[in-house]
């Protein structure tokens, strides 16, 4: 689908490649994923040639019987962290799988609330730690919360908060709560609108529909777009006008942020993201409300940027990895975000490179509802699958 210039067209383009898949897909052996569900860390051998990746590659199982899980990360050594949003972080190392209780300050498990994301603080070799993002609070006042631990390789010490969102909610929903570290060390993270409080993404004093940009230290770095703000809390604000960010990566090959986040019914997008920016929501959208209700006369307006890519019909993106020039594990999936669905059920890729942001289905024996993906040191593809009996499936080439 090409939907940088056409985003008119994106409900057509998008039935085009769904019937392109269709034809593609009958090319793959059915027995391949009879092999995945059946085989646990047996690994079978895949000819992909009709669809990306171009090279041959193999499926193993590293982690099964996850409980809900929502993000992962490779460690140094190889290890694996794996969250699950009741607050259990599963280890897997050396073909192990054990599970520890993270021990979050006033964690909040409800609707789509628990601990979330994952990752390494970048002086990780020397410090160990290890950065949640999670729901805190209870149903009347919930919020998201940064926080930090180290890590021994068998437990995490007393979990350190670092910033909490400021603009408490009364809903379990949208909390986004994804992170991600920047070249400069700082780390921004997504704030969803919670649902019932959509017309905050406009408000530049409130906290939810937000990117906000913080230091390690949960300090503000004074290059903040709106750090002379009179207002404390819009001086962590990095973009603003967001629904529901469920991806953030960065794209070294052309220093772009780039993040997608869920619509209503439709309106589901890919963005660069820039500091100051608003993206419209919900004054922009492509999507309707669930009822099937217009949320805004509007598909643009002046001062707000639209997206690279609309998906309507909605796909649920939920997890983004970047495959940059510096992994070589699969050449053809080179300057491509990968994307796991959750409506769609599968794995699909946008070319960054081209400008035109085409996507095909990658790895399409990999199917159902998947959570997360991770691109290791190797540059192989680590995917999550979602639900109460999930896995943590590796890519390799063969």
């Amino acid at each position: 689908m090409k939907a940088a210039n056409v985003l008119e067209m994106a409900w057509l383009s998008q039935l085009k490649m769904k019937r392109f898949i269709d034809i593609t897909k009958g090319l793959n052996s059915k027995q391949s994923l009879c092999c995945l569900l059946l085989c646990g860390f047996f690994a079978t051998t895949v000819n992909a040639a009709s669809v990306l990746p171009s090279e041959q590659y193999k499926i193993t199982t590293l982690a099964n019987e996850l409980k809900s899980p929502w993000s992962m990360i490779e460690l140094p050594d190889g290890s694996w962290l794996i969250t699950q949003r009741d607050g259990h972080v599963v280890i897997v190392k050396d073909s192990h799988q054990t599970t520890v209780k993270v021990d979050l300050p006033g964690l909040y498990v409800a609707g789509q609330g628990g601990l979330l994301d994952v990752v390494m603080s970048p002086d990780y070799t020397q410090s160990k730690e290890i950065i949640f993002t999670y729901a805190q609070g209870k149903l009347e006042a919930n919020r998201l919360v940064i926080a930090k631990a180290v890590f021994n390789g068998d437990h995490f010490t007393q979990p350190e908060i670092i910033y909490k969102v400021t603009t408490d909610k009364n809903t379990p929903q949208h909390y986004a709560g994804r992170a991600l570290i920047l070249p400069d060390n700082t780390l921004v993270f997504s704030s969803g609108d919670g649902f019932d409080h959509r017309e905050q993404a406009q408000v530049k004093s409130s906290q939810l529909g937000k990117v906000l940009r913080i230091h390690l230290d949960g300090s503000l770095p004074n290059n903040n777009p709106f750090i002379d703000h009179e207002n404390k809390s819009a001086r962590a604000v990095f973009s603003l006008g967001h629904r529901n960010t469920q991806g953030l990566v960065y794209d070294y090959d052309t220093k772009h942020i780039v993040s997608h986040e869920h619509g209503p019914a439709g309106g589901d997008e890919l963005n660069y993201l820039t500091a100051g920016t608003n993206y419209g929501w919900p004054v922009i959208t492509y999507g309707k409300d669930y009822s099937q209700a217009r949320i805004s006369p509007f598909q643009d307006y002046p001062g707000m940027k639209k997206p690279l890519v609309d998906w309507t019909p909605s796909i649920a993106p939920s997890g983004m990895a970047y495959y940059g020039s510096k992994h070589s594990a699969f050449p053809s999936l080179q300057k491509h975000v990968l994307i796991t669905t959750l409506v769609d059920k599968k794995l699909i890729s946008v070319n960054l490179a081209s400008g035109q942001f085409d996507q095909l289905d990658v790895f399409s024996e990999i199917s159902g509802r998947l959570r997360d993906v991770f691109i290791t040191s190797s540059g192989n593809v680590a995917v999550l699958t979602d639900g109460k009996s999930a896995k943590l499936l590796l890519i390799q080439p063969e």
